[in-house]
């Protein structure tokens, strides 16, 4: 969040994180924590899940995070995640879902998880859901810097000539914010006592 949204943002985040840690304290473990999109009615917001695998849409490569703790302190079961370069509307992620099984959808984890097998570190994922299979909302991308950052008042003034995405986006600010601490809590219980 912090770096901005896609592939290039994420990966310049995880250059500067690797960059600053401390021989005393290495990291081992490359965790992307976030939202998504929702691709199955079985998912709704704000569920918080674990996810089992990760297909980059651009290139067909599949990531595989790391098993959880043993035994993990809540029953779990992992989800599929595709990662996309744009915001994708329901014909798209019907599409994504049909082609390659999937149930969620996201901007960066493909990114993050390229990353952490080229260091030779582990990876996990979790996500939270912000908007369901059927959900349209604008394509965010078309506002976005290159350094992968929201240019805000473009899209403010953009959205106050396009009504018909006002709905969808107060209730996309409700489920994110709903959605941040059902994925707090569900990390809390997931990983309670394994990262030190």
């Amino acid at each position: 969040a912090a770096a901005g949204m896609g592939s290039a943002a994420v990966t310049r985040a995880c250059d500067s994180l690797l960059a600053a840690a401390l021989p005393s304290a290495p990291i081992d473990t490359f965790i992307s924590i976030g939202y998504a999109g929702s691709l199955s009615c079985g998912l709704r917001p704000p569920d918080a899940c674990a996810i089992r695998e990760v297909i980059d849409a651009a290139t067909g490569e599949r990531f595989s995070t790391d098993p959880l703790p043993d035994p993990a302190p809540v029953p779990i079961k992992p989800q599929r995640l595709i990662t996309v370069a744009r915001v994708a509307d329901p014909q798209e992620k019907r599409r994504l879902a049909e082609q390659h099984q999937a149930t969620l959808v996201d901007m960066e984890a493909a990114a993050v998880a390229r990353f952490a097998r080229s260091h030779n570190l582990r990876f996990l994922c979790f996500k939270a859901v912000t908007d369901g299979p059927n959900d349209r909302l604008p394509d965010f991308n078309r506002f976005t810097n290159p350094e992968g950052q929201i240019r805000i008042m473009s899209f403010v003034a953009w959205a106050l000539v396009h009504p018909g995405y006002w709905r969808p986006l107060r209730r996309l600010g409700q489920n994110s914010r709903q959605a941040a601490q059902e994925l707090s809590n569900f990390l809390s219980r997931t990983l309670s006592g394994s990262i030190k």
